[in-house]
């Protein structure tokens, strides 16, 4: 289970600590979170809430791929005036006397503390423990040929222009992992207009998360994962003009499914975009287009 530490709270024994940002694990993370299991010890990250734009994962949403992916613990930290104004000595002593770390894991291009003077070479000097520094991982981008390293920004920016399938490339490699590192929408289903019920598609609703980096409004294909198990969906993400609604939600239909799941938490996976918001002549014509989205997006299965 993983424990969430904040303030001066502690971890207590031996442990391996990865260094970062960590506001989610891309396949880059992934190569420091394997380097630091190998050690055997319970694996700590640092993880920074807040600063500038939105998130591609909340922190609740990340304190999730945390858990499912290994870690022990997590130290997190608001982005606030004094962590800027922090110097990475006190910054890094903090951290260490709150923990007895056996190994540190960073990547070669980790940079931390007041105007970004921290460095591996800093931790090396400060830490009593083996560092282990990382080569920075890249891939081969596709739209423009060259090498680029996995990174943070390269997925926000995948997301923005609602290139999924390229955004999923850099935060998973397997079909197995899909649960563990895909992108995804994290909440609790509310109650609605209840509206789709009434022409054959009922949908749960989940309001758009504070500071959430999502894709472009839209109709995707998707996954939505449930404590009633995991259905293919047809994904709303947007306003509703057929029925006059302007305010942005997420709506989930979720397909073979039937049953109540008012109050749980779900995280819906969108991963392929059908066709843009519209506004429909009526609620018939609405339900004629969804049959049309349900039967393109059976052909997609995720495991």
């Amino acid at each position: 289970m993983l424990s969430v530490l904040r303030g001066e709270e502690r971890f207590f024994g031996p442990c391996a600590l990865l260094l970062g940002g960590f506001d989610g694990l891309h396949l880059g993370h992934r190569v420091l979170l394997e380097r630091a299991k190998k050690s055997g010890l319970p694996v700590g990250i640092t993880s920074i809430a807040g600063g500038k734009g939105k998130a591609l994962f909340t922190q609740t949403e990340r304190e999730y791929l945390f858990s499912q992916n290994g870690v022990r613990f997590v130290l997190e930290f608001p982005f606030t005036d004094d962590l800027k104004n922090t110097s990475a000595e006190e910054f890094l002593r903090g951290i260490l006397g709150r923990l007895d770390v056996k190994l540190i894991v960073c990547g070669e291009d980790f940079r931390f503390g007041k105007d970004a003077a921290g460095t591996a070479e800093l931790i090396g000097r400060l830490a009593n423990c083996p560092v282990s520094v990382q080569k920075t991982v890249k891939y081969l981008a596709e739209e423009s040929g060259r090498t680029r390293k996995f990174s943070s920004s390269a997925c926000k920016e995948f997301l923005k222009k609602g290139e999924l399938s390229l955004l999923n490339a850099c935060l998973y490699s397997s079909a197995e992992d899909f649960y563990r590192g895909a992108y995804f929408i994290g909440g609790e289903v509310e109650h609605g207009r209840q509206v789709g019920r009434t022409y054959g598609f009922p949908t749960l609703n989940l309001s758009v998360p504070k500071n959430k980096l999502l894709p472009p409004d839209g109709v995707y294909g998707g996954v939505a994962a449930t404590p009633e198990g995991n259905f293919q969906t047809i994904v709303n993400i947007g306003a509703r003009p057929t029925f006059g609604v302007e305010e942005r939600k997420i709506e989930a239909h979720l397909l073979d499914f039937s049953g109540n799941l008012y109050g749980a938490a779900v995280r819906v996976y969108p991963t392929r975009f059908l066709r843009p918001v519209s506004r429909f002549t009526g609620a018939e014509a609405l339900k004629e287009q969804l049959a049309r989205d349900k039967e393109s997006i059976q052909r997609e299965v995720h495991t």
